[in-house]
């Protein structure tokens, strides 16, 4: 089976208590761009990652609010960063590394929150029970082109409210050629 890939650049997620003390009261997150799965979005908000090491600005903030706030960003913003995150499926953040967040009304230093985001498929319930894949496996995702290859351990995320596609990192698009969505084919070992 075919899939959609999507590059997932280093992005925020807001609890709504960190959002108020980085923003104000009542602020709310407006949406700029839909994303692939329903009820997602790119807000016009964003923040400051600041560590020792380095502040990396514009930094968008992803809605709708989560329980945690939540950093994903790559190994490659992680070693520039001077900071050692956890490979880890969004939600998964115990132990995980910290950061500050510099927002227009205030910042917030978190004791964990940050990951190197896991490459996962979002896939159907249907679609999954079609091909026979449970939450517990892992697939690979074959990417054919001129930097043709293969990503092993893809996490599946199954939810029927889910569309079909693969969330890779920055440095995995980059990997493999693609800028910010491409093509792959689902290998199920």
């Amino acid at each position: 089976m075919k899939t959609l890939i999507e590059i997932s650049a280093r992005h925020i997620h807001l609890s709504a208590r960190h959002l108020t003390k980085l923003f104000g009261k009542n602020y709310q997150l407006k949406s700029i761009r839909s994303l692939s799965q329903p009820n997602q979005f790119v807000s016009q908000a964003m923040l400051t990652i600041k560590t020792s090491k380095l502040t990396i600005k514009k930094v968008r903030i992803l809605g709708p609010l989560r329980r945690q706030t939540q950093v994903e960003i790559s190994r490659s913003d992680a070693y520039r960063l001077g900071i050692n995150p956890p490979l880890r499926i969004s939600g998964d953040l115990k132990g995980s590394a910290s950061v500050i967040l510099i927002g227009p009304k205030g910042k917030i230093r978190l004791s964990e929150g940050v990951i190197v985001a896991q490459r996962h498929l979002h896939i159907t319930s249907q679609q999954a029970n079609q091909m026979g894949i449970n939450r517990r496996r892992f697939i690979s995702i074959q990417i054919t082109g001129p930097r043709a290859l293969i990503f092993q351990r893809v996490s599946v995320r199954i939810s029927k409210q889910f569309s079909l596609v693969c969330h890779l990192d920055t440095d995995e698009g980059n990997s493999a050629g693609i800028n910010r969505r491409g093509h792959g084919k689902i290998i199920l070992k």
